[in-house]
């Protein structure tokens, strides 16, 4: 009898939730519309993404100023070189971008319409309204740093690697967020407001196997 009472009693228990590494590391996976998502997984230290044809990022909230950035990240196999100043067929193997609270100080109402339209889509996940993305693909004949063409002007991208750059390598980075936000848009940062890392390999159906470790803020 009291085994049964026991039972009946756990079963009224609210089920435990599944364990989330990436949700227990701070991040938020988020799928693009129509790709088949990339598969992020918690490593030491970073992120590694896998997949195959596929696209998505994982995001996680940061605050303070802009400071200097610093990573390492490796490519054991990505897509080859596309032109990634134009919308459609841009695969990249990596984007680490970082987002920030307040749109560039020349922004238009159509820029801002956009937003409004792009956070719309977002649901609960708040936009960043400005964005500095550092990306590992390209063919390397792109300008070291363009628009986004998917950002309405809010998002700089700097070309940081090609993707004819040495595979199952490691590379470390360090960029100057503030000097590279008043290249980008003429003007003093806004705050900080999250960190993202992308994967888009679906045009060239190819496969992705990379790491990205180490992110650390620091004084330039």
């Amino acid at each position: 009898m009291l085994r049964r009472a026991m039972l009946a009693a756990a079963a009224l228990l609210p089920a435990r939730a599944a364990a989330d590494p990436l949700r227990d590391a701070g991040w938020t996976h988020q799928e693009y519309s129509g790709i088949a998502p990339a598969r992020f997984t918690v490593v030491p230290d970073g992120i590694r993404i896998e997949g195959q044809a596929t696209g998505s990022f994982v995001w996680r909230t940061v605050q303070g100023q802009a400071q200097c950035l610093a990573w390492r990240w490796r490519v054991d196999f990505g897509p080859p070189g596309t032109t990634l100043t134009r919308r459609g067929g841009d695969d990249r193997a990596i984007a680490l971008a970082v987002g920030f609270t307040g749109f560039p100080p020349q922004a238009s109402a159509w820029q801002r319409t956009q937003y409004t339209i792009a956070q719309a889509r977002a649901g609960s996940h708040t936009l960043p309204r400005s964005i500095l993305i550092y990306v590992w693909g390209g063919t390397g004949e792109e300008p070291q740093r363009f628009y986004s063409p998917w950002a309405a002007g809010l998002g700089k991208v700097f070309r940081l690697r090609a993707a004819n750059a040495p595979t199952a390598q490691w590379f470390e980075e360090r960029v100057n967020l503030a000097a590279d936000w008043r290249t980008a848009f003429g003007a003093d940062p806004p705050p900080l407001q999250e960190i993202v890392i992308g994967t888009d390999v679906d045009d060239t159906r190819s496969r992705i196997d990379a790491r990205v470790e180490r992110i650390r803020f620091s004084a330039c």
